[in-house]
């Protein structure tokens, strides 16, 4: 591994690991302050002044080749260009919850799948029936979908203490709103259907498929046919932002596999021997290769869209001119107060009787993966639509009625934060057992250890019934291997926790680290594996054969047995289980941390560990962690 040295006065090591989705809700709830911001900005610049806000986004911007042109004004450029990056994002985190988050379980499914479609349906019904029959009523999508980065960044504000599985479970729920929307924008937002455009646009989305079939990872060769399909959806009628969905769902989700960082590696290796223009591109095409295509665009694009896409979007819509008269005739307006009624009321009723019925008709084995006060928060925080609201709102109304529909929107984000203080506020008030059930629940987690810690095989340090089980993958020569097991041995003073070393040679970057391996399992067939542990972890420096037979006669070990074992790498089986286990659970570097059975994503350092160890802890007390099998302490 590259050398842990120090930037920026902060340890490379303490840096947060994230996984994919962990740093999409930090994205997100990031930017909301400023999507806010934009949202401000726009009521001020259209109350101060209002023709000159019009004006701004009624410009008109050509682009032109030739005999060929494609005019729209600036706003349409945002809401219909800018914004399909938006739902290729949306398109990209529905397919990585799919491949890799809980979704990967398609049992698991049912419920985000019932409770999203059920939290667009009542809204909508319930903007109806405000609206049957009047001349509001064609903007029924207005009313329907959760604005899922501005629900998040707020739930971080007035949520505080709210449980990272909370947002999860809001994130899940609300990929298949977003989802749904899309296709009501496709389907009930598109006039004028031309089919040649139309067929065109589907001939080239299966020439997408056909390439990523074949392995073509080019972005040179994607990015012309996304543009064509954007055009063409464009010309056809149909709202091109569909075009960002459908892109995004096709990009596949998965993570760094062990063999293909070696295969990275090598060609690394060749290029610093011979450091040619060819060899540079190689190996910067070697290491690209190994994350998945869903990972580098979410990188890519993922910023842009909530740092500068969506709060552009805010500038250009949410700026209406507010007064009194105004104020008095959208709040009798059936517009205003049917997206107001189905947000506020719509979106946490749905949310939280669909799961209750889900979890009810399954008699539990279907049920929502926290406690029913994070269903009901995040019920209520599902009452904050703005982006694909507005959107919906531009494409059905004009006027008076398109005002009455923004300020319904936004007066449901102010009240749905409002009742989601309330709902936590009243949850911290609760007993401490009662308050961790209502926000953790007591579902099963998805496990992704591989196999789990069986005590007659695997080393283990620690209480043998310890509510909480660690297990590290590691490296006897990975310099961050050796920075965090001071960490590992300040959580071991906690008495209700166990610890699991399990071997991961990197051999392709750390040529001791095999070898060293065998060594502590030489060290363990004579009852000696912690003690070998610990000093090889504190002499990484020095894991030589020789060094190796020298620290077998410091621990006073048979010399002569121990280095036979070495010579015919009697142990090499017994490291190769734990390598093939690391395949298994999916770990391509070190270390690799799992709680109960859970992998971690995040960083290593003693706080975010300890967090991570109360929250598992927390689980086990109310019987939602897989307890996993004891028998022997190997101390």
């Amino acid at each position: 591994m590259a050398d842990p040295s120090s930037e920026g006065g902060k340890s490379l090591w303490r840096r947060d690991i994230a996984a994919p989705l962990r740093s999409f809700i930090a994205t997100e709830s990031g930017s909301a302050g400023v999507l806010v911001a934009a949202i401000v900005a726009a009521l001020v610049w259209a109350n101060v002044d209002a023709d000159g806000y019009e004006r701004v986004w009624r410009t008109q911007l050509v682009i032109k080749v030739g005999g060929w042109e494609l005019a729209q004004d600036l706003r349409t450029w945002v809401n219909s260009g800018l914004m399909t990056l938006f739902f290729l994002v949306v398109g990209l985190e529905a397919r990585r919850e799919l491949d890799l988050g809980e979704l990967r379980d398609r049992r698991r499914f049912l419920l985000p799948l019932a409770a999203g479609v059920a939290g667009t349906v009542l809204p909508v019904g319930i903007y109806l029936a405000f609206n049957a029959g009047g001349a509001g009523a064609h903007g029924w999508g207005v009313a329907m979908s959760t604005d899922t980065a501005l629900a998040l960044g707020l739930l971080a504000l007035v949520g505080r203490g709210v449980p990272e599985q909370a947002r999860v479970f809001l994130l899940t729920v609300f990929v298949v709103d977003d989802l749904v929307a899309l296709i009501v924008i496709a389907v009930a937002y598109s006039e004028h259907i031309a089919a040649m455009p139309l067929v065109l646009a589907l001939a080239v989305f299966g020439a997408l498929l056909g390439l990523r079939a074949l392995g073509v990872r080019s972005g040179a060769v994607y990015a012309p046919l996304c543009i064509v399909l954007w055009y063409l959806l464009l010309r056809s009628g149909v709202d091109p932002v569909v075009a960002g969905l459908a892109i995004g769902v096709t990009a596949p989700a998965y993570t760094p596999a062990r063999r293909a960082l070696e295969a990275a590696s090598g060609l690394f290796k060749l290029f610093r021997e011979q450091p040619t223009a060819e060899l540079a591109r190689s190996a910067s095409v070697g290491l690209t290769r190994t994350l998945s295509p869903n990972e580098r665009l979410q990188r890519m694009y993922h910023p842009w869209s909530s740092y500068v896409i969506v709060p552009l979007f805010g500038l250009a819509n949410a700026g209406i001119p507010i007064d009194g008269a105004f104020l008095v005739k959208a709040f009798t307006s059936p517009v205003t107060l049917g997206v107001l009624a189905a947000y506020v009321l719509g979106k946490p009723v749905a949310v939280v009787g669909t799961s209750w019925l889900v979890t009810r008709l399954s008699r539990g084995r279907v049920r929502p993966g926290v406690g029913w006060a994070a269903v009901l928060g995040s019920g209520t925080i599902a009452g904050i639509g703005f982006t694909v609201s507005l959107l919906i709102a531009s494409l059905a109304f004009t006027g008076d009625m398109l005002a009455e529909a923004k300020l319904g929107v936004l007066a449901a984000a102010v009240l749905a934060s409002l009742l989601t203080w309330v709902v936590y506020r009243v949850t911290a008030l609760l007993p401490k057992h009662r308050r961790v059930r209502a926000l953790l629940g007591d579902a099963e987690v998805l496990v992704d250890l591989i196999p789990p810690v069986d005590e007659s095989v695997d080393h283990v340090r620690g209480a043998a019934d310890a509510s909480v089980t660690i297990v590290e993958y590691g490296d006897f020569q990975c310099p961050y291997c050796g920075q965090a097991e001071p960490v590992v041995r300040a959580l071991l003073s906690d008495a209700d926790l166990r610890y699991v070393w399990r071997h991961l040679p990197l051999t392709d970057v750390h040529p001791q680290a095999q070898l060293a391996a065998e060594a502590s399992e030489a060290a363990a067939a004579q009852g000696a594996f912690w003690p070998m542990h610990d000093l090889l972890l504190d002499h990484q420096d020095d894991l030589r054969p020789v060094a190796l037979v020298s620290y077998a006669e410091q621990l006073g070990l048979d010399r002569e047995r121990f280095h036979k074992d070495l010579v015919r790498h009697v142990h090499a089986g017994r490291v190769a289980r734990d390598v093939e286990s690391a395949d298994l659970s999916g770990v391509g570097g070190t270390p690799t941390f799992f709680i109960n059975g859970q992998r971690h994503y995040g960083a290593y350092d003693l706080a975010t560990l300890t967090e991570a160890v109360k929250v598992a802890r927390a689980r086990a007390l109310i019987g939602r962690s897989p307890r996993m099998p004891s028998n022997r302490s190997d101390r």
